[in-house]
């Protein structure tokens, strides 16, 4: 049973990823993964997804890009302030100016770049390089 539906599909994600596919599955479909999705796709690390309507929740099909090298969820789902984000890209990235940090803010959900630019904060969802 699953505990955490975005850990489980990003971790879907990375593994079809590492196994070079160029499609992925993620179920079950929520309206949060749809715009974690976005976002990935925004900024170059999917090439496009689409919803597919089953009797139950429905799922993703992904086409992937081969540029995910790392994608997790981040729990606890950290608060996080305008000015804070430098600490969490120091703990979750690997090096300035590689890889998003996804943020659900009172705007929707962003990446860290485009939360920064706004000057809004939010809470940590998943990052991704």
């Amino acid at each position: 049973m699953s505990v955490d539906p975005i850990a489980n599909a990003l971790t879907a994600l990375k593994n079809s990823e590492n196994a070079t596919k160029g499609t992925c599955k993620l179920q079950p479909a929520s309206k949060l993964l749809e715009e974690i999705l976005r976002v990935m796709k925004e900024n170059g690390y999917i090439t496009g997804y689409e919803r597919v309507n089953t009797k139950g929740s429905g799922f993703y099909k992904i086409q992937l890009s081969g540029k995910v090298n790392e994608c997790r969820a981040i729990k606890p789902r950290y608060p996080v302030q305008k000015d804070e984000f430098e600490k969490f890209e120091k703990r979750y990235l690997p090096s300035r100016d590689v890889g998003i940090i996804i943020v659900s803010t009172s705007k929707g959900v962003l990446s860290h770049k485009k939360a920064k630019e706004e000057g809004i904060g939010g809470r940590l969802i998943a990052f991704v390089y």
